[in-house]
């Protein structure tokens, strides 16, 4: 019985860890979890005001450089000292640097692959140890339709990104028995600060390859990623969920 209302504690915490906040679907995913009650960290690597964008006080800020091990390291021992070890993680940050492979300097591989891949093995290794101690936790990474299909001029993205998968696949097999899920959500085309910029003729040729013929928006990906932080997503694990308007179909 007494471990029973510990597991029962543990899975109402509601603890959500947050990577690449400040804008896009990192800021929509924030203010879902808030709004649902989740006490949310959200880190960035410059400074973000985030009781202000969230318009709430169950929420904290850390300026952290995910590739860093060093400050993610001195973060976590940061949230164990306050007691705000987080139950669900959620792997958003990420980086392009677009170039036709030819081209591509050796900089730009490291870059993309140590901030997209490299960097939810740096997190997670830390936080999934108290979710194995507590037989609970859902992790959950963002991905991209880019690493499901490839894309000319993101050969170090696309290959971030399908690594991403494996990692998931992989992991999910280590540690469903420890009641922990791990999912992968991989946008498609979503209307963010980056795709405003694009040129009608771009943005034409874009919505062709779309049988929805539209772009999704950064709230479809929170409402799916709150749905698989949520009991409603326990049986759901090791999954990469396209959200791209059948963009890419398998």
């Amino acid at each position: 019985m007494k471990n029973f209302m510990r597991k029962l504690i543990i899975m109402d915490k509601k603890i959500a860890f947050i990577t690449g906040i400040s804008r896009g679907i990192g800021l929509e995913i924030a203010k879902s979890f808030v709004n649902d009650d989740y006490y949310v960290i959200g880190t960035s690597r410059s400074s973000f005001r985030i009781n202000e964008e969230l318009n709430s006080e169950n929420c904290m800020h850390l300026s952290m450089d995910v590739t860093d091990r060093k400050q993610i390291s001195s973060c976590f021992d940061e949230l164990k000292k306050i007691n705000k070890i987080p139950n669900v993680l959620i792997n958003n940050a990420g980086i392009t640097k677009d170039q036709l492979f030819l081209r591509m300097k050796e900089d730009d591989w490291d870059d993309v692959i140590n901030s997209n891949l490299t960097s939810v093995f740096n997190i997670t290794k830390l936080f999934i140890k108290s979710m194995v101690k507590d037989r609970y936790g859902k992790i959950i990474n963002i991905s991209s339709v880019a690493g499901l299909m490839g894309n000319p001029g993101q050969v170090n993205y696309s290959a971030s990104k399908a690594g991403l998968g494996g990692f998931t696949r992989a992991l999910a097999k280590e540690v469903a028995a420890r009641n922990i899920t791990v999912n992968c959500i991989a946008p498609g085309f979503i209307e963010t600060d980056m795709t405003n910029h694009f040129q009608d003729e771009e943005l034409e040729n874009i919505l062709n390859q779309i049988p929805a013929n539209k772009m999704g928006n950064p709230q479809q990906i929170a409402d799916l990623a709150l749905f698989l932080a949520s009991s409603k997503g326990d049986y759901i694990t090791g999954q990469t969920i396209s959200v791209d308007g059948g963009l890419y179909m398998s």
